[in-house]
Protein backbone atom coordinates (compact mmCIF):
# COMPACT_ATOMS: atom_id res chain seq x y z
CA UNK A 1 0.00 0.00 0.00
CA UNK A 2 1.37 3.42 -0.95
CA UNK A 3 2.11 5.71 1.96
CA UNK A 4 0.37 9.04 2.30
CA UNK A 5 2.22 12.05 0.88
CA UNK A 6 1.14 13.98 3.98
CA UNK A 7 3.26 11.89 6.27
CA UNK A 8 6.44 13.38 7.68
CA UNK A 9 9.32 11.57 6.02
CA UNK A 10 12.18 10.64 8.35
CA UNK A 11 15.34 9.11 6.90
CA UNK A 12 17.50 6.98 9.20
CA UNK A 13 20.85 5.73 7.82
CA UNK A 14 22.19 2.42 9.14
CA UNK A 15 25.90 2.06 8.46
CA UNK A 16 26.90 -0.35 11.23
CA UNK A 17 25.28 -3.01 13.39
CA UNK A 18 25.00 -0.64 16.36
CA UNK A 19 22.80 1.79 14.42
CA UNK A 20 20.16 -0.91 14.13
CA UNK A 21 20.82 -2.72 17.41
CA UNK A 22 20.75 0.32 19.67
CA UNK A 23 17.78 2.03 17.99
CA UNK A 24 15.68 -1.07 17.40
CA UNK A 25 12.74 -0.01 19.57
CA UNK A 26 12.79 3.56 18.25
CA UNK A 27 12.75 2.29 14.66
CA UNK A 28 9.79 0.07 15.49
CA UNK A 29 7.82 3.04 16.87
CA UNK A 30 8.69 5.25 13.91
CA UNK A 31 7.74 2.49 11.48
CA UNK A 32 4.31 2.00 13.06
CA UNK A 33 3.38 5.66 13.55
CA UNK A 34 0.49 6.69 11.27
CA UNK A 35 1.92 10.14 10.55
CA UNK A 36 5.51 9.10 9.84
CA UNK A 37 7.07 7.56 6.75
CA UNK A 38 10.28 5.88 7.93
CA UNK A 39 12.97 5.69 5.25
CA UNK A 40 15.92 3.36 5.88
CA UNK A 41 19.19 3.76 3.99
CA UNK A 42 21.47 0.81 4.64
CA UNK A 43 25.15 0.56 3.78
CA UNK A 44 28.59 0.40 5.34
CA UNK A 45 29.60 -2.72 7.23
CA UNK A 46 25.96 -3.87 7.50
CA UNK A 47 26.20 -4.99 3.87
CA UNK A 48 29.45 -6.89 4.48
CA UNK A 49 29.02 -10.58 5.29
CA UNK A 50 31.75 -10.37 7.94
CA UNK A 51 29.83 -7.85 10.04
CA UNK A 52 26.18 -7.84 9.08
CA UNK A 53 24.95 -11.09 7.58
CA UNK A 54 22.26 -11.48 10.25
CA UNK A 55 21.03 -7.92 10.34
CA UNK A 56 19.27 -7.52 6.99
CA UNK A 57 17.08 -10.63 7.57
CA UNK A 58 16.42 -9.44 11.14
CA UNK A 59 15.28 -6.01 9.96
CA UNK A 60 12.98 -7.53 7.37
CA UNK A 61 11.56 -9.92 9.95
CA UNK A 62 10.71 -6.89 12.13
CA UNK A 63 8.75 -5.42 9.23
CA UNK A 64 11.31 -2.71 8.47
CA UNK A 65 11.45 -1.77 4.80
CA UNK A 66 14.87 -0.90 3.40
CA UNK A 67 14.35 1.96 0.96
CA UNK A 68 17.91 2.32 -0.30
CA UNK A 69 21.19 0.43 -0.07
CA UNK A 70 24.48 2.17 -0.75
CA UNK A 71 27.84 0.57 -1.47
CA UNK A 72 30.26 2.90 0.25
CA UNK A 73 33.03 0.87 1.90
CA UNK A 74 36.61 1.10 0.62
CA UNK A 75 38.38 -1.97 1.96
CA UNK A 76 41.78 -1.71 3.57
CA UNK A 77 41.29 -1.04 7.27
CA UNK A 78 43.59 1.99 7.23
CA UNK A 79 43.29 5.79 7.39
CA UNK A 80 43.27 6.31 3.62
CA UNK A 81 40.47 3.75 3.19
CA UNK A 82 38.54 5.36 6.04
CA UNK A 83 38.82 8.84 4.50
CA UNK A 84 37.87 7.58 1.04
CA UNK A 85 34.90 5.71 2.52
CA UNK A 86 33.67 8.97 4.04
CA UNK A 87 33.97 10.68 0.65
CA UNK A 88 32.19 7.87 -1.17
CA UNK A 89 29.48 7.89 1.50
CA UNK A 90 28.74 11.55 0.77
CA UNK A 91 28.48 10.86 -2.96
CA UNK A 92 26.20 7.83 -2.58
CA UNK A 93 24.03 9.32 0.17
CA UNK A 94 23.43 12.46 -1.91
CA UNK A 95 21.77 10.27 -4.54
CA UNK A 96 19.60 8.57 -1.91
CA UNK A 97 18.57 11.88 -0.34
CA UNK A 98 17.68 13.36 -3.72
CA UNK A 99 15.52 10.32 -4.50
CA UNK A 100 13.82 9.98 -1.09
CA UNK A 101 13.50 13.72 -0.33
CA UNK A 102 12.98 13.30 3.45
CA UNK A 103 11.82 16.04 5.79
CA UNK A 104 14.27 15.00 8.54
CA UNK A 105 17.53 13.06 8.48
CA UNK A 106 17.99 11.30 11.81
CA UNK A 107 21.64 10.52 12.56
CA UNK A 108 22.99 8.51 15.45
CA UNK A 109 26.38 8.69 17.08
CA UNK A 110 29.88 9.57 15.97
CA UNK A 111 31.06 7.36 13.12
CA UNK A 112 32.86 8.88 10.14
CA UNK A 113 30.12 7.79 7.71
CA UNK A 114 27.58 9.68 9.81
CA UNK A 115 29.61 12.88 9.51
CA UNK A 116 29.64 12.53 5.72
CA UNK A 117 25.88 12.06 5.77
CA UNK A 118 25.30 15.04 8.05
CA UNK A 119 27.38 17.22 5.74
CA UNK A 120 25.44 16.00 2.71
CA UNK A 121 22.07 16.54 4.38
CA UNK A 122 23.09 20.06 5.45
CA UNK A 123 24.09 21.04 1.92
CA UNK A 124 20.77 19.66 0.65
CA UNK A 125 18.84 21.85 3.13
CA UNK A 126 17.45 19.02 5.24
CA UNK A 127 16.52 19.28 8.91
CA UNK A 128 19.04 17.11 10.77
CA UNK A 129 18.31 15.44 14.10
CA UNK A 130 21.20 13.93 16.05
CA UNK A 131 21.08 11.21 18.71
CA UNK A 132 23.83 11.12 21.36
CA UNK A 133 25.53 14.46 20.86
CA UNK A 134 27.56 16.20 23.56
CA UNK A 135 29.37 13.15 24.94
CA UNK A 136 33.15 13.21 25.29
CA UNK A 137 35.53 10.38 24.45
CA UNK A 138 39.24 9.93 24.01
CA UNK A 139 39.46 9.61 20.21
CA UNK A 140 38.68 11.27 16.87
CA UNK A 141 35.11 10.09 17.44
CA UNK A 142 34.61 13.00 19.83
CA UNK A 143 35.56 15.52 17.14
CA UNK A 144 33.24 13.79 14.68
CA UNK A 145 30.40 13.82 17.22
CA UNK A 146 30.82 17.56 17.88
CA UNK A 147 31.04 18.29 14.14
CA UNK A 148 27.71 16.51 13.60
CA UNK A 149 26.27 18.58 16.46
CA UNK A 150 27.22 21.79 14.63
CA UNK A 151 25.49 20.53 11.47
CA UNK A 152 22.37 19.28 13.27
CA UNK A 153 19.25 21.27 14.12
CA UNK A 154 17.62 18.99 16.70
CA UNK A 155 19.61 17.28 19.46
CA UNK A 156 18.64 14.18 21.45
CA UNK A 157 21.25 13.88 24.20
CA UNK A 158 21.50 11.07 26.74
CA UNK A 159 22.50 12.94 29.91
CA UNK A 160 22.52 16.38 31.49
CA UNK A 161 26.28 16.91 31.10
CA UNK A 162 25.97 16.32 27.36
CA UNK A 163 23.06 18.77 27.15
CA UNK A 164 25.15 21.51 28.76
CA UNK A 165 28.01 20.90 26.31
CA UNK A 166 25.74 21.07 23.26
CA UNK A 167 24.28 24.36 24.47
CA UNK A 168 27.80 25.71 25.13
CA UNK A 169 28.58 24.95 21.47
CA UNK A 170 26.05 27.61 20.50
CA UNK A 171 23.04 25.39 19.86
CA UNK A 172 19.49 26.60 20.49
CA UNK A 173 18.56 25.41 24.02
CA UNK A 174 14.98 24.90 22.82
CA UNK A 175 16.26 22.29 20.37
CA UNK A 176 18.33 20.28 22.86
CA UNK A 177 16.40 17.46 24.56
CA UNK A 178 17.74 15.21 27.32
CA UNK A 179 15.73 12.08 26.50
CA UNK A 180 18.09 9.42 27.85
CA UNK A 181 19.71 6.65 25.85
CA UNK A 182 17.70 4.55 23.35
CA UNK A 183 20.37 1.88 23.89
CA UNK A 184 19.52 1.52 27.57
CA UNK A 185 15.79 1.73 26.99
CA UNK A 186 16.14 -1.28 24.67
CA UNK A 187 18.10 -3.18 27.33
CA UNK A 188 15.48 -2.37 29.96
CA UNK A 189 12.78 -4.00 27.84
CA UNK A 190 14.51 -7.35 27.45
CA UNK A 191 14.25 -10.44 29.59
CA UNK A 192 18.01 -10.83 29.48
CA UNK A 193 18.15 -13.78 31.84
CA UNK A 194 16.55 -16.20 29.39
CA UNK A 195 18.98 -18.43 27.45
CA UNK A 196 22.42 -17.36 26.29
CA UNK A 197 23.73 -15.25 23.48
CA UNK A 198 25.51 -17.64 21.11
CA UNK A 199 25.59 -21.27 20.07
CA UNK A 200 28.01 -23.53 18.22
CA UNK A 201 26.81 -22.23 14.83
CA UNK A 202 28.08 -18.72 15.48
CA UNK A 203 31.76 -17.83 15.32
CA UNK A 204 34.78 -20.11 15.51
CA UNK A 205 36.80 -21.61 18.31
CA UNK A 206 36.00 -22.89 21.78
CA UNK A 207 32.47 -24.07 22.62
CA UNK A 208 31.65 -22.27 25.83
CA UNK A 209 30.02 -23.85 28.84
CA UNK A 210 27.59 -21.15 29.96
CA UNK A 211 27.27 -22.74 33.36
CA UNK A 212 30.84 -21.61 34.05
CA UNK A 213 32.17 -18.01 34.22
CA UNK A 214 33.15 -16.35 30.94
CA UNK A 215 34.36 -12.96 29.72
CA UNK A 216 33.08 -10.85 26.82
CA UNK A 217 35.86 -9.06 24.93
CA UNK A 218 35.22 -6.14 22.56
CA UNK A 219 38.32 -4.21 21.54
CA UNK A 220 38.08 -1.74 18.62
CA UNK A 221 40.76 0.29 16.83
CA UNK A 222 41.70 3.72 18.14
CA UNK A 223 42.13 5.62 14.89
CA UNK A 224 44.47 8.26 16.34
CA UNK A 225 46.92 5.68 17.70
CA UNK A 226 49.51 3.59 15.85
CA UNK A 227 49.85 0.55 18.12
CA UNK A 228 46.50 -1.16 17.54
CA UNK A 229 48.08 -4.46 16.50
CA UNK A 230 50.56 -4.52 19.38
CA UNK A 231 47.86 -3.57 21.88
CA UNK A 232 45.64 -6.36 20.59
CA UNK A 233 48.42 -8.89 21.11
CA UNK A 234 48.96 -7.64 24.68
CA UNK A 235 45.28 -8.19 25.41
CA UNK A 236 45.23 -11.61 23.73
CA UNK A 237 48.14 -12.80 25.84
CA UNK A 238 46.55 -11.47 29.03
CA UNK A 239 43.24 -13.25 28.36
CA UNK A 240 45.06 -16.43 27.36
CA UNK A 241 47.13 -16.34 30.57
CA UNK A 242 43.95 -16.10 32.67
CA UNK A 243 42.81 -19.46 31.26
CA UNK A 244 39.19 -18.29 31.37
CA UNK A 245 36.39 -18.79 28.86
CA UNK A 246 35.90 -15.77 26.58
CA UNK A 247 33.69 -14.60 23.73
CA UNK A 248 35.82 -12.29 21.59
CA UNK A 249 34.08 -9.94 19.15
CA UNK A 250 35.91 -9.03 15.96
CA UNK A 251 37.05 -5.37 15.85
CA UNK A 252 34.98 -2.92 13.81
CA UNK A 253 35.98 -1.62 10.37
CA UNK A 254 37.70 1.62 11.47
CA UNK A 255 41.28 2.44 10.54
CA UNK A 256 43.57 0.08 12.43
CA UNK A 257 41.34 -2.97 12.11
CA UNK A 258 43.72 -4.60 9.62
CA UNK A 259 46.54 -4.62 12.19
CA UNK A 260 44.21 -5.92 14.90
CA UNK A 261 42.83 -8.69 12.71
CA UNK A 262 46.38 -9.69 11.76
CA UNK A 263 47.33 -9.87 15.43
CA UNK A 264 44.37 -12.12 16.22
CA UNK A 265 45.07 -14.48 13.31
CA UNK A 266 48.77 -14.63 14.09
CA UNK A 267 48.15 -15.40 17.75
CA UNK A 268 45.44 -17.94 17.01
CA UNK A 269 46.98 -19.72 14.03
CA UNK A 270 50.69 -19.69 14.87
CA UNK A 271 50.48 -21.74 18.03
CA UNK A 272 50.72 -18.88 20.54
CA UNK A 273 47.48 -19.78 22.32
CA UNK A 274 48.30 -21.81 25.42
CA UNK A 275 44.74 -22.28 26.66
CA UNK A 276 42.28 -22.41 23.80
CA UNK A 277 39.15 -21.20 25.60
CA UNK A 278 38.28 -18.31 23.30
CA UNK A 279 35.45 -18.17 20.76
CA UNK A 280 35.77 -15.46 18.09
CA UNK A 281 32.53 -13.90 16.85
CA UNK A 282 31.85 -11.22 14.22
CA UNK A 283 28.24 -10.35 15.03
CA UNK A 284 25.15 -11.53 16.87
CA UNK A 285 21.64 -10.12 17.11
CA UNK A 286 20.99 -7.31 19.63
CA UNK A 287 18.88 -9.37 22.04
CA UNK A 288 21.48 -12.12 22.14
CA UNK A 289 24.28 -9.65 22.73
CA UNK A 290 22.51 -8.27 25.80
CA UNK A 291 21.90 -11.77 27.14
CA UNK A 292 25.56 -12.61 26.63
CA UNK A 293 26.81 -9.49 28.40
CA UNK A 294 24.31 -9.69 31.28
CA UNK A 295 25.39 -13.22 32.17
CA UNK A 296 29.14 -12.67 31.76
CA UNK A 297 31.60 -12.46 34.63
CA UNK A 298 33.01 -9.25 33.16
CA UNK A 299 33.09 -7.17 29.98
CA UNK A 300 36.60 -6.29 28.75
CA UNK A 301 37.82 -3.86 26.09
CA UNK A 302 37.11 -0.33 24.89
CA UNK A 303 33.51 -0.41 23.64
CA UNK A 304 30.94 2.10 24.86
CA UNK A 305 28.74 -0.91 25.66
CA UNK A 306 30.91 -1.35 28.75
CA UNK A 307 30.11 2.20 29.82
CA UNK A 308 26.41 2.28 28.98
CA UNK A 309 24.77 -1.14 28.68
CA UNK A 310 26.97 -2.65 31.37
CA UNK A 311 26.15 0.18 33.78
CA UNK A 312 22.46 -0.65 33.56
CA UNK A 313 23.08 -4.42 33.74
CA UNK A 314 25.57 -4.09 36.60
CA UNK A 315 28.17 -6.04 34.62
CA UNK A 316 31.78 -5.32 35.68
CA UNK A 317 33.69 -3.50 32.92
CA UNK A 318 37.47 -3.44 32.44
CA UNK A 319 38.04 -0.36 30.27
CA UNK A 320 41.35 -0.58 28.40
CA UNK A 321 43.14 2.41 26.90
CA UNK A 322 41.91 5.85 25.87
CA UNK A 323 38.92 5.22 23.57
CA UNK A 324 36.32 5.98 26.26
CA UNK A 325 38.24 8.74 28.08
CA UNK A 326 35.86 11.35 29.49
CA UNK A 327 32.68 9.27 29.20
CA UNK A 328 30.19 9.66 32.00
CA UNK A 329 30.40 6.36 33.85
CA UNK A 330 28.97 4.41 36.77
CA UNK A 331 30.86 2.49 39.46
CA UNK A 332 31.08 -0.69 37.35
CA UNK A 333 34.00 0.72 35.31
CA UNK A 334 37.66 0.15 36.16
CA UNK A 335 40.29 1.73 33.87
CA UNK A 336 43.60 0.16 32.89
CA UNK A 337 46.32 0.81 30.30
CA UNK A 338 47.82 -1.66 27.80
CA UNK A 339 49.88 -3.56 30.32
CA UNK A 340 49.48 -7.33 30.48
CA UNK A 341 49.97 -7.88 34.23
CA UNK A 342 47.75 -4.89 35.06
CA UNK A 343 45.00 -6.11 32.73
CA UNK A 344 45.03 -9.55 34.33
CA UNK A 345 45.00 -8.07 37.82
CA UNK A 346 42.02 -5.79 37.08
CA UNK A 347 40.04 -8.54 35.36
CA UNK A 348 40.53 -10.81 38.37
CA UNK A 349 39.43 -7.97 40.65
CA UNK A 350 36.29 -7.28 38.61
CA UNK A 351 35.35 -10.96 38.31
CA UNK A 352 35.86 -11.37 42.04
CA UNK A 353 33.69 -8.33 42.74
CA UNK A 354 30.76 -9.71 40.77
CA UNK A 355 27.69 -7.73 39.81
CA UNK A 356 27.42 -4.04 40.61
CA UNK A 357 24.25 -2.23 41.55
CA UNK A 358 22.34 -1.37 38.37
CA UNK A 359 22.71 2.29 37.38
CA UNK A 360 20.14 4.61 35.77
CA UNK A 361 22.87 7.00 34.64
CA UNK A 362 21.81 6.73 30.97
CA UNK A 363 18.24 5.56 31.46
CA UNK A 364 15.07 7.61 31.20
CA UNK A 365 11.55 6.30 30.83
CA UNK A 366 9.91 6.50 27.38
CA UNK A 367 13.06 7.64 25.57
CA UNK A 368 11.96 6.49 22.13
CA UNK A 369 8.44 7.84 22.51
CA UNK A 370 9.83 11.24 23.43
CA UNK A 371 12.09 11.22 20.38
CA UNK A 372 9.18 10.17 18.16
CA UNK A 373 6.87 12.90 19.49
CA UNK A 374 9.51 15.58 18.95
CA UNK A 375 10.34 14.38 15.43
CA UNK A 376 6.65 14.39 14.57
CA UNK A 377 6.10 17.98 15.70
CA UNK A 378 9.39 19.87 15.58
CA UNK A 379 9.68 22.85 13.25
CA UNK A 380 11.42 21.95 10.00
CA UNK A 381 14.26 24.32 9.17
CA UNK A 382 17.65 24.27 7.50
CA UNK A 383 19.20 27.60 8.51
CA UNK A 384 20.84 27.74 11.95
CA UNK A 385 22.07 30.59 14.09
CA UNK A 386 24.70 30.58 16.81
CA UNK A 387 23.10 31.09 20.21
CA UNK A 388 25.25 33.01 22.67
CA UNK A 389 25.41 31.49 26.16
Amino acid sequence: MAKSINKRKICFPIMSRVHYARQKYLLSLLNKHPNIDLQLVVGGSVLLDKYGERFIPAMKKEGLNINETITNVIDGGNHVAMAKTAGLTALEFANSLHKLDPDIVLIRGDRFEQLAMAMTAAYMNKTIAHIEGGDVTGTIDESVRHAITKLAHVHFVTNEDAKKRVIKMGEDPNMVFNVGSPDIEFVSMLDSKVGNGIDSNIGVGYNLDFKKPYLVIMQHPVTTEKNNGKNMEILLKAIDDLNMQAVWFWPNSDAGTKDMAKAIRSYRENGKLKNNKIRFVTDILPENFIKLVEQSAAFVGNSSAGIKECSYLGTPFVNIGTRQDGRLRAENVFDVDYNGPAIKRVIKRQVSHGKYKASDLYYKKDTSKKILDILNSVRLHSQKKFHEA
